[in-house]
This record gives C-alpha cells, sequence and structure tokens, in this order.
C-alpha cells in the first residue's frame, strides 16, 4: 500500500465528493450510490487491514494508549463505541479469511460482516472447522438478501442449520433451564407511590405472558388515525379493561364477580353534582369523576354506559374477518405482509385481495395482513396482490416507478426462509 497509492485515493475521493450529481439521471444516480457503497466497503476491508496491523505491532500501547479502541478514538475522534467495532471487526477478519474476501469483494457489507462474526464466535467451541466453516459460508450467502437485523437472526439459528442434532440438544436443556428460572422468579406487584399513581412490577414465564398477550393484545391497537394514547398507555387500558371484563363473569373465586367497592362519603346529591371523594377497599383514593364512572358501571345511574354499543362497535370492527379466519391469517402472514414492514398482528387490519364489494369472498385465500399506513397504499392502486402458488404467501407486485421489472417481493422480516 505505497504512498502514491493512497495520495491518488485521496485525490479520486475529493473528485467524487465535489462532482455535481443533479445532473444525473434516475438511474446513474442510483448506480451511483451502490458503487460508491460497494467501494466503501472494500475501503474498511482495507481500513481493518491496517488496524489489525497497528494492533499486531502493538503501537496503540507504545502511544501509551490502554488499547487499540482507546487509540483510535483519539486519533480519528470517534466514539469508544465505533472504534471498540472496528477493532473487534479487525480482529474478526483476520481471524476468518473467508469473511475477510467477502468483505474486500463487497459480497458483504461492514456491519453484517461484524454479526456474521459475532455468530461464528458463538457456535460451541467443540465444533470441528468443518461445521464453522460452514456455517460461515451460509451467512456469507444469506448477506446478498438480508440486512443485518434479519442476518443476527439467522446467525442465532445457524447452528440449527448445519448441526441440527447439536441444536436441538442445546436448545432443549437451554429451555428447561429458562423455564425453571422463569417459573421460580415468577411475580407480581402493585405499589401505591401516594401520589395518585401505581406502579406494577413483575416476571412471567413464556407461558403466562402470551397468555396475557393474548388477552391484552386485542384491546391495544390504535382505535383510529389520530389516537391520543402511547402504546404504554394502551397496554394501562387494555390491563384495566381484562381484569374488568373477568370482574363480571362471576366466575372469580372469593369475593369474584363483584365490581370493585367504592365508599362514597358524600350524600348522593353531591355525587350527582361532580363533588365528593371516593374511597376503594385497598385505601386508594378516587376524584369524582372516577367515583362517576365506576358508580355508572355498578349501574347507580343506569342507562348512562350502553353495553350493547360497545359490543356493536366491536362487531363493526371485526365485520369481515374474525374469529378462526383471523387466527389462521395471523398464523400465515406473523404480521403485515407488505415487504419490509415489521408491524406485528395486532397492528393490522384483514385486508380482501379482491375486493369484498367487487365480490372477493371473505376467506384466508383472499386475504392479507396489512398494517394502516401500508393498507393505504395498497388502496391507491398501485401495488398488486397475489398469493404465492408454491407456498400460498402474499406476494406483491410493485408499480414501474418503484421497479422497472415489476418483480415479485415479499415480507422477510417475519418469513425469513
Amino acid at each position: 500500500m505505497s504512498r502514491d497509492a493512497l495520495e491518488q485515493l485521496r485525490e479520486v475521493a475529493g473528485k467524487c465528493a465535489t462532482t455535481s450529481v443533479w445532473t444525473l439521471s434516475d438511474d446513474d444516480l442510483v448506480d451511483s450510490l451502490d458503487t460508491i457503497h460497494q467501494a466503501l466497503q472494500t475501503l474498511t476491508a482495507a481500513q481493518l487491514h491496517v488496524i489489525r496491523e497497528i494492533d499486531g505491532r502493538g503501537l496503540p500501547i507504545a502511544q501509551h494508549a490502554s488499547s487499540t479502541a482507546v487509540w483510535l478514538r483519539g486519533r480519528h475522534r470517534i466514539s469508544i463505541h465505533a472504534a471498540k467495532r472496528l477493532a473487534d471487526l479487525a480482529k474478526a477478519v483476520d481471524e476468518r479469511p473467508a469473511l475477510d474476501t467477502a468483505l474486500v469483494a463487497g459480497v458483504v457489507n461492514a456491519e453484517q460482516a461484524a454479526v456474521i462474526a459475532g455468530a461464528v464466535r458463538d457456535l460451541p467451541d467443540d465444533l470441528g472447522a468443518d461445521v464453522v466453516n460452514e456455517a460461515e459460508a451460509v451467512l456469507v450467502g444469506q448477506a446478498a438478501q438480508f440486512e443485518p437485523a434479519i442476518l443476527r437472526k439467522a446467525g442465532e439459528r445457524i447452528l440449527a442449520h448445519v448441526a441440527p442434532e447439536i441444536a436441538d440438544a442445546r436448545d432443549a436443556a437451554a429451555l428447561q433451564r429458562q423455564e425453571a428460572r422463569a417459573w421460580q422468579t415468577r411475580a407480581f406487584q402493585l405499589t401505591r407511590l401516594g401520589d395518585g399513581r401505581v406502579r406494577v412490577t413483575g416476571w412471567l414465564d413464556e407461558a403466562g405472558a402470551a397468555t396475557v398477550n393474548a388477552a391484552l393484545d386485542p384491546l391495544c391497537a390504535p382505535r383510529h388515525d389520530d389516537e391520543p394514547r402511547t402504546p404504554g398507555q394502551r397496554r394501562a387500558d387494555a390491563l384495566v379493561e381484562v381484569c374488568d371484563l373477568a370482574t363480571r363473569t362471576e366466575r372469580l373465586p372469593d369475593n369474584g364477580g363483584q365490581r370493585p367497592h367504592v365508599m362514597v362519603t358524600v350524600p348522593f346529591e353531591l355525587l350527582e353534582q361532580q363533588f365528593g371523594i371516593g374511597v376503594l377497599d385497598t385505601g386508594g383514593r378516587l376524584s369524582p369523576t372516577q367515583v362517576r364512572q365506576m358508580a355508572c358501571d355498578a349501574q347507580l345511574i343506569p342507562a348512562v354506559l350502553d353495553g350493547d354499543g360497545q359490543v356493536l362497535d366491536l362487531g363493526r370492527t371485526r365485520r369481515l374477518i374474525t374469529g378462526s379466519l383471523r387466527r389462521a391469517l395471523e398464523l400465515r402472514d406473523r404480521g403485515c405482509a407488505f415487504p419490509g414492514c415489521d408491524r406485528p398482528p395486532r397492528w393490522c387490519d384483514g385486508h380482501h385481495i379482491q375486493s369484498w364489494a367487487d365480490g372477493g369472498p371473505t376467506s384466508l385465500h383472499n386475504s392479507v395482513l396489512l398494517c394502516g399506513y401500508h393498507h393505504r397504499i395498497i388502496h391507491r392502486g398501485h401495488w398488486t396482490i397475489r398469493l404465492c402458488v408454491e407456498d400460498s404467501r402474499p406476494e406483491f407486485i410493485p408499480p414501474a416507478y418503484v421497479d422497472q421489472e415489476q418483480r415479485p417481493c415479499r415480507n422477510l422480516y417475519h418469513h425469513r426462509t
């Protein structure tokens, strides 16, 4: 790596940076971005080679730095996190020549290389070199399709791909340990803070959490586009509503089936005027507004809360795709099916691929899960949805201004096969 070559590199980079791009066509602009990105990955590989040699010669220590990462931070004025990532990746590509070759060739980018190096490093120590090399090769091959977050998930399961017997045994043992610990440490506390708030804390095992999620999720979705509540507020409201529904069943033990008792220490006439504080049997104090609401639910003020109206509202939101069909749709799509979207099922609507108004049936083969944003995109009519013949999963045909070849694409966040 001669000084002349480095100086030429600096000059070429400078010319690229100062060249006007507004005259480029759309295709040339995108091609320029792709070329620059690939060149940056190759230069990153060169940078890592230099960093590794500097580390190997002990230059940072000779200059009284406590580590190569600390030396890089001071030398290039970057964060310690960025410096440590460079130092770690330099060591990784030095130890993994195949990964280094892929980075030099632009087959993987620096972020993907770091993910692959981490996945290989986390493999069991007693695996043979051939199995480790196969795992590395598989992940390098998947880098052409997956961005780092999905590639990381693939790396977490790579042992099952290259050594399924070992993976099954390790997973079973790990799950048994996790389940025993989760069950032993399960807990739930309600702590009154004395300022009108009650702190909820606790731990659940996976099975218990799944049950809680199944109960809360239908009540957590935003009710409309300008929903004022935060996700945390919606979950809190859903927890209270689920418990409220449970108290109506009249099947709870002991005092179950009854609404919380509220003692109002003022005449009912004052309550009607929205004055007076209520006291719960727990000692908590309620504002007059909350007292009136609970009294309404207890039917002390009849015909104010129309329970049948709530059922009708719920029926309207689920008028088309509900029950077992909705569950089957969630099992198939696992979330918003639009390419690149990671919204979970609870944020999604059931959409008819062929419009219901145009005679499309309400069936699994004519349905797809879409989040609110992509639901609106689809209804603009530019994208086309179809189910793949091979696996019956949704495919989306983009408009020509997105992809001139209009190649079918699908969501890779929820299905990574």
